[in-house]
């Protein structure tokens, strides 16, 4: 289940701004690199790649690995703890752990249920997470939105509807879980921005689009949100496509405020990137060559 990158494909880590501006941080053709959150020291980024834990320091340099034991190959949902020195983990066994971001043994949290469990939203008091689970680890079912005490025992399922929802994260007052979810249409794939209360209630659409939209990660202040955008028709979060990646303002999610288009999908933008002070945020590009075009 690890990623590679293909023949002439390279990986590309870059931070934009919220006035539209982007930098090219760290570029390789060796490792791909997925899924970049932003430390609360404000210094470096955590990414996973080749079933590993990185660090990058955003002033300069190479990744550094993080040194975990007792968990098994990562993918790529990682969502850091409130308090900044922890770090929450999901393996490709299909269970969440929680670790160190120093590294050092790690601690399982969901139960052997025989379903896989995908993380991405840790609540601000740092009490709960939120994931999805794939049930008896069928991938043809739809995933389905759980919520579990950061330190284990039992699962909550919130209701938003039929279709697959995937990405729940928590606004800043953890409020609300953001999402994003198939039960607004019965075209195959067609996933839009929601959100439900973390009680289950005023589950709604955020956007309408004739796009794919996933990953909805809003600013710590809250302001700004952003996404990545699929290819109308798209089915899942597919790597190697042409995709956007959309900064918006969460007083209105129909205007994008700026849009950055790359090669990429899976691995660019599935966990919260954003910087501690909400003027930044980080994604990954996978270009080809021209000759690998061809």
């Amino acid at each position: 289940m690890m990623r590679a990158l293909q023949r002439g494909q390279c990986c590309e880590v870059w931070i934009a701004s919220t006035t539209g501006e982007s930098q090219l941080l760290f570029k390789t053709d060796e490792v791909l690199f997925e899924a970049p959150n932003w430390a609360l020291d404000g210094t470096k980024l955590v990414l996973n790649g080749y079933g590993k834990l990185w660090s990058l320091d955003v002033s300069g340099g190479g990744p550094m690995a993080v040194p975990l034991i007792g968990v098994p190959d990562l993918n790529n949902d990682h969502v850091l703890a409130p308090d900044g020195e922890a770090v929450f983990l999901s393996a490709n066994d299909g269970h969440i752990y929680r670790a160190s971001l120093d590294g050092g043994p790690a601690t399982r949290i969901t139960e052997d249920d025989g379903s896989f469990h995908f993380l991405h939203g840790v609540s601000p008091d740092g009490n709960e997470l939120a994931y999805v689970v794939i049930e008896t680890g069928d991938f043809t079912q739809p995933g389905r939105l759980m919520t579990i005490a950061s330190d284990g025992g039992a699962a909550a399922r919130l209701d938003v509807g039929p279709g697959h929802c995937d990405g729940p994260e928590y606004s800043p007052d953890g409020k609300w879980l953001y999402l994003n979810t198939e039960s607004f249409t019965t075209e195959p794939g067609h996933a839009q921005l929601a959100r439900v209360g973390v009680d289950g209630s005023g589950f709604e659409q955020l956007l309408q689009s004739q796009t794919v939209d996933w990953f909805p990660h809003l600013s710590p202040d809250g302001r700004y949100a952003s996404y990545i955008r699929f290819p109308s028709g798209t089915v899942g979060h597919p790597a190697d496509l042409p995709v956007d990646v959309v900064l918006v303002s969460t007083g209105d999610w129909t205007t994008p405020l700026h849009t950055w288009p790359l090669f990429g999908g899976q691995g660019t933008l599935n966990v919260n990137s954003w910087s501690p002070d909400s003027a930044r945020f980080a994604f990954v590009a996978y270009p080809l060559t021209e000759s690998t075009k061809d």
